[in-house]
């Protein structure tokens, strides 16, 4: 198959063929055969985690892209196994679950390899469900080894689609027929996840390996979108999802645990940190989960303090608070205060996700954080405010004479003053227009100018 070898990464506005959704695509297949690098070859970006080791992708990532003007949904998946032990298995049903919702399934092979007894199981599974797949052989780096992918006819997927997932040849014929499918295939599985919208709070979950993260994240959204697992890191790689709540609606971005950067020298893990760590920076607001048996430690406080940087608001949430002995309790409160105490009047949860104790009270939490985070304070009630703070306490060799709300995402204040404004006494001011307008924990950015009448 010749044609175009790589998808282009000048992509045209799509459009969505259903008008309301994006079809969903699902890549399926066994472990370590690149559906990872198809994935990040299709979006034209790294995306999803790459490693030469087995079993680095665990989660579904969905992510949105596009070929000859038509979107469509990506997910990867973790790659599937007819046996195995606990993880394994809840990666496979995670996967088959994927599988069941697609329009269209690219299933995953490797040329160097050949047909395997697990490609052999996972081809039966994904032909049970009887979405349209294409059977796609990687690896096929040149012309030679295009014999050698119909050898995986016998897998009973149809002609097999020859690619380099690594160098891009043939993806871009391949993607070609995914298009076409989505055009006239029929199919009606379950709608794919959205992208979301710009003014939907991002809420990433933040903290180091084995905290419960994934586990909070899945009592969250109300269903197994993570795997958990009591083995430290289970989490690779950043994972979105969109729920409709009573209190409004939310983006929960779960991420991998992070610990110190002399851990995460290189590989698999290094890249979930990079994006974990991207996760926050794009964030709305952060869940920072600690693990209530061990309390705050250093690493903890190092996660806090780059929480602080992002300059969203954060929620502390002190996990498997059922396990922590009740005589220690107190302490264990007195102490992630003391240790967090340069984030501010932080709300601390104490709530357990295995079980779901204190899990109700996250959402009013967020809710109150995300009211004080865009909050728009009229210029009137500032002035009147600014003026009463400087009656009570006025400015050492300085005055302000106005202020105005710039912004909000967090409430960004210009302050005009006569001259410079010492930083502590900027400080005084945030504190009190915090409490003035009930602002809470949120950050708050003062910008002064000095000069004018």
């Amino acid at each position: 198959m010749s044609g175009r070898a790589t998808p282009s990464l000048t992509r045209r506005r799509p459009t969505p063929l259903a008008g309301t959704r994006l079809p969903l695509v699902v890549v399926a297949g066994r472990p370590n055969v690149g559906k990872s690098t198809l994935v990040n070859r299709i979006v034209g970006r790294r995306a999803a985690v790459v490693e030469q080791e087995p079993g680095v992708t665990r989660d579904v990532k969905v992510l949105e892209t596009d070929w000859s003007g038509v979107a469509f949904a990506l997910a990867d998946t973790g790659g599937w196994l007819g046996r195995g032990d606990e993880l394994a298995t809840k990666v496979s049903g995670q996967a088959e679950r994927a599988a069941a919702r697609a329009q269209v399934v690219l299933f995953v092979t490797d040329v160097t390899v050949g047909a395997t007894a697990d490609d052999l199981e996972a081809a039966r599974m994904v032909s049970r469900l009887g979405a349209p797949t294409l059977l796609v052989v990687n690896k096929v780096d040149d012309a030679k080894r295009e014999p050698a992918a119909w050898e995986l006819v016998g897998l009973g997927l149809g002609d097999p689609w020859p690619v380099s997932a690594l160098h891009g040849r043939g993806v871009g014929d391949l993607l070609d027929e995914v298009v076409r499918l989505l055009r006239t295939s029929a199919w009606a599985g379950a709608p794919a996840e959205a992208e979301p919208t710009d003014d939907v709070p991002r809420v990433a979950l933040v903290g180091r390996p084995n905290a419960g993260k994934s586990t909070l994240f899945n009592r969250l959204v109300g269903e197994e979108r993570s795997i958990v697992h009591d083995q430290p890191g289970t989490t690779r790689d950043t994972i979105d999802t969109l729920i409709e709540t009573d209190a409004g609606t939310f983006c929960f971005v779960d991420t991998a645990g992070m610990r110190r950067p002399s851990r995460t020298d290189a590989g698999t893990e290094h890249h979930a940190v990079l994006r974990a760590l991207d996760a926050l920076d794009r964030a709305d607001l952060a869940l920072v989960v600690i693990d209530a048996t061990v309390g705050v430690t250093h690493q903890d406080q190092r996660l806090a303090e780059r929480v602080g940087a992002s300059g969203c608001p954060a929620v502390v949430v002190l996990n498997k608070w059922d396990l922590v002995p009740s005589d220690e309790r107190a302490e264990v409160v007195a102490g992630a205060a003391d240790r967090l105490a340069f984030l501010g009047d932080v709300p601390l949860l104490r709530v357990s996700a295995k079980t779901g104790r204190g899990v109700a009270r996250v959402l009013p939490a967020l809710v109150t954080a995300t009211d004080a985070y865009r909050s728009r304070v009229p210029t009137g009630a500032l002035n009147r405010a600014l003026r009463d703070i400087q009656a009570r306490h006025p400015a050492p060799r300085a005055r302000i004479r106005y202020g105005v709300q710039g912004a909000t995402d967090p409430p960004t204040f210009t302050l005009f003053a006569s001259a410079r404004v010492p930083p502590d006494y900027l400080r005084y001011v945030e504190h009190q227009l915090r409490e003035r307008f009930d602002l809470g924990p949120t950050p708050i950015k003062l910008r002064v100018r000095v000069g004018g009448r």
